[in-house]
């Protein structure tokens, strides 16, 4: 098929979406969608647009959908509309939609909707009448026009609340000091329903257990002269006495091994362990696994809080599966209740197999196995032992890399406490459960016709949460040891090339690299809070290695006096990293993303340069998306000059790193979401290694940043997000003859497919 007869066909097609009208029976007419327009001169043009836009929302029917004036689910219903039940065509009717004609519009009921929705937003005396309107009489389309009169909006002049002395009506009054109905704010029935439900909820802390939102009434008083409201606060009269009274706590009981079957409370099988207890058939925990996931105690007042981190932290353990609460008055003439907790478990071993495929921004595809055997409560505890048995291959069919693949195997061991063990115990929120972490593991990288290196890590330490929105993790040890099993002559050869300096980068992948010391990791976001207009992600990390044993024996590496532990020359260093994330909605379905990484390494004593698995890299999909990655950097310093690549791509790292992004993502239709972006920055080293010049840090490091802009598509499928990026080069850190360093070249464009989002 000819282009010219591609581009004739879908002209046709689009022709005949545009003209879905001509299917229309004589005398029909396609609903095009409906307006509201606001008649009130006391109101600002931006209040008017806003309200006309809240308004717009309740109208109904839906109109057909269209995508760029075009509405082709009409067309496609049109043109395969069947009487078959089965088959293609009969599918693809399905996808399409019906006409929504003008006449399926009932304008009476709507205008009604829109009246009332005005009148609870202190509208009273509000008025609102439609019409339909069509271009000319013979036309196929109309839509409909509601004009809304509004009239003055009713303003609140006081609030008043209960002045009884009862409990309930003074634990009501107590909770004035927050309220949402505020003197001179205008009237709204959904900030009234809001304010009963927080007065509900404050009270829910207090003890007050059967009390409920509807067991609150609020009278309005609209006679106020000025169009103003009184609104008074008060407990209904048929609310019941229970509903009144203060609630606390009897006793706990917490069922481990619950199942439908069990219809007794058992309760002659409880065994107690401090403030709660276990009741079960068999020993499945122990009895102090709970210890920090029951925050109610025996004799405390109820509070929901505590009752709703209570059953956050049970869901959370790790073996239960569901959590069923249920509270029972001990009598009916008590204020006491009992609680209990039933748990059903998972299975408590599991073993899965996960295989991936992938694409890397190195021209690189693979895939991984991991072969994962799981056991949720390993040690009665509800400690998590997980092992995984991990396999993987990065191929490159042609390029440069073509015929250097790389293979990994290894397994990784975790062993997860739902507590904290050890020397410390931090604060931790109470709707979240600290874990103590445990990890060791073995993997073997093997570079076809270059080097295997063996590798060897093992961590100890803790997370928790401080807040919702502060979390921590440290590790006291941090372990890694990596070892070059073998290294090839060709790869000897490339960094020893003749009449080419030495190539520090490739040296520095096969030197040992010993590792040993804590790291702390503190993370700030507020970024699932969607009703915000603006949020923000911070996280802030700093690693240490072997620096007290480095001082203590003299540690010198570059006087010539490096120092050895457990046989091998020890890594030390200091490491700064921080990521800065800023995120702008410009509209219900868009935003501007925004982020900025600063990271610092001081290598010093025993070390002259960071350990190659600490140093920092640039480019590829989640970085720099028009410059493949690790293939720029240090500094000025040009990979493909200078030192030797020995016909494969050298892996560019630096001990300081700078990187910037920005990124425009509005939502485009369905599952689908665009992307404008720009990405600058850069890596450098912070001592010269008289092999990469340009590669330091100086105070114009401005001068030396990659500059990239682009554009991309991001498929929103719930269970994950699938991203295609298109980078092009703006401007490179080096200076090649003939070439400047400001160049916008379409053909030098990077294509990143990726997972999830950038940041």
């Amino acid at each position: 098929m000819t282009k010219h007869l591609k581009y004739i066909l879908l002209s046709s097609v689009l022709l005949s979406a545009c003209s879905t009208t001509k299917f229309l029976a004589p005398g029909q007419k396609l609903y095009t969608g409906g307006e509201v327009v606001i008649k009130d001169s006391t109101l600002k043009k931006s209040e008017k647009s806003a309200l006309s836009e809240e308004l717009g929302t309740l109208l109904r029917p839906i109109p057909n959908s269209s995508i760029l004036g075009l509405r082709f689910k009409l067309w496609l219903y049109f043109k395969t509309k069947t009487n078959k039940t089965k088959g293609l065509a009969h599918w693809l009717n399905k996808k399409g939609e019906p006409p929504v004609l003008i006449t399926a519009v009932n304008l009476e009921q709507n205008s009604n909707i829109l009246q009332n929705r005005l009148q609870n937003e202190s509208y009273f005396q509000a008025q609102v009448s439609g019409d339909t309107v069509s271009k000319k009489p013979t036309s196929k389309v109309a839509k409909a026009i509601y004009t809304a009169v509004t009239g003055p909006g009713y303003k609140i002049r006081k609030v008043v609340f209960p002045q009884g002395k009862g409990t309930i009506d003074t634990a009501v009054a107590g909770t004035s000091a927050k309220t949402l109905l505020k003197p001179g704010n205008k009237y709204n029935l959904d900030v009234i329903k809001t304010e009963r439900l927080r007065i509900d909820a404050r009270l829910k802390e207090e003890g007050f257990y059967y009390f409920s939102p509807e067991d609150l009434i609020m009278h309005v008083d609209s006679t106020i002269a000025g169009h103003q409201v009184d609104i008074f606060v008060a407990v209904k009269n048929e609310t019941s006495g229970r509903a009144k009274e203060i609630y606390t706590i009897n006793k706990i009981y917490v069922y481990p091994s619950y199942s439908l079957r069990d219809t007794s409370l058992m309760k002659d099988k409880a065994i107690p362990y401090k403030w709660y207890n276990i009741v079960e058939r068999r020993n499945t925990v122990h009895t102090y696994t709970f210890a920090n996931t029951v925050l109610m105690r025996p004799g405390q007042v109820y509070n929901r809080t505590a009752h709703n981190n209570s059953l956050n932290r049970f869901i959370n353990l790790g073996p239960y599966k569901f959590v069923k609460n249920r509270f029972e008055d001990v009598s009916a003439d008590s204020s006491k209740l009992d609680v209990y907790y039933f748990l059903t478990q998972y299975k408590k071993k599991s073993l899965s197999l996960d295989i991936l495929g992938r694409t890397t921004s190195a021209n690189y595809t693979g895939t991984q196995v991991n072969l994962n055997w799981l056991n949720r409560n390993a040690f009665k505890g509800a400690e998590a032992l997980k092992v995984t048995l991990f396999g993987s291959t990065d191929v490159q069919v042609g390029g440069q890399n073509s015929g250097y693949n790389v293979y990994q195997a290894g397994i990784q061991t975790t062993l997860s406490w739902p507590r904290f063990i050890g020397p410390i115990y931090p604060k931790a929120a109470d709707a979240y459960i600290p874990h103590t972490n445990l990890s060791l593991g073995y993997s073997i990288v093997n570079r076809q016709k270059l080097y295997n290196l063996n590798s060897f890590n093992l961590s100890f330490g803790y997370q928790w949460r401080e807040t919702e929105h502060r979390s921590h993790e440290l590790n006291l040890i941090n372990f890694q040891f990596v070892n070059p099993l073998s290294v090839s002559q060709l790869y000897l050869d490339s960094i020893n090339k003749k009449n080419v300096p030495v190539n520090p980068a490739l040296k520095h992948v096969i030197d040992k690299q010993f590792i040993l010391g804590p790291s702390y990791s503190f993370t700030y976001t507020n970024t699932n809070e969607d009703y915000r207009t603006n949020t923000i992600y911070y996280n802030g990390k700093i690693s240490l290695s072997n620096n007290i044993y480095g001082l203590v024996t003299g540690a010198d590496s570059a006087g010539g006096k490096p120092k050895k532990l457990f046989g091998a020359i020890f890594n030390q260093f200091v490491k700064l990293e921080n990521e800065f994330r800023y995120f702008h909605k410009t509209g219900q379905n868009s935003t501007i993303a925004s982020r900025l990484i600063v990271g610092v390494g001081l290598p010093y004593g025993n070390s002259t340069q960071l350990p190659y698995s600490q140093q920092f890299f640039i480019g590829g999909p989640n970085s720099l998306r028009g410059f493949r990655a690790r293939a720029i950097g240090p500094g000025s310093f040009d990979p493909n000059t200078g030192a030797g690549t020995g016909g494969f791509l050298a892996d560019e790292s630096g001990d300081i790193k700078v990187e910037a992004n920005i990124e425009y993502r509005p939502k485009l239709f369905s599952i689908v979401r665009g992307a404008l972006f720009v990405d600058a920055g850069n890596i450098w080293l912070l001592h010269s290694n008289g092999s990469q010049p340009g590669a330091v840090f100086t105070k114009s490091f401005l001068n030396d940043l990659a500059v990239d802009a682009g554009f991309g598509l991001r498929f929103d499928l719930t269970v994950l997000v699938l991203r295609t990026d298109l980078g092009i080069p703006l401007r490179t850190p080096y200076v090649r003859a003939n070439e400047p360093r400001w160049n916008f070249n379409f053909n030098n464009s990077v294509f990143n497919l990726a997972i999830g989002y950038p940041f």
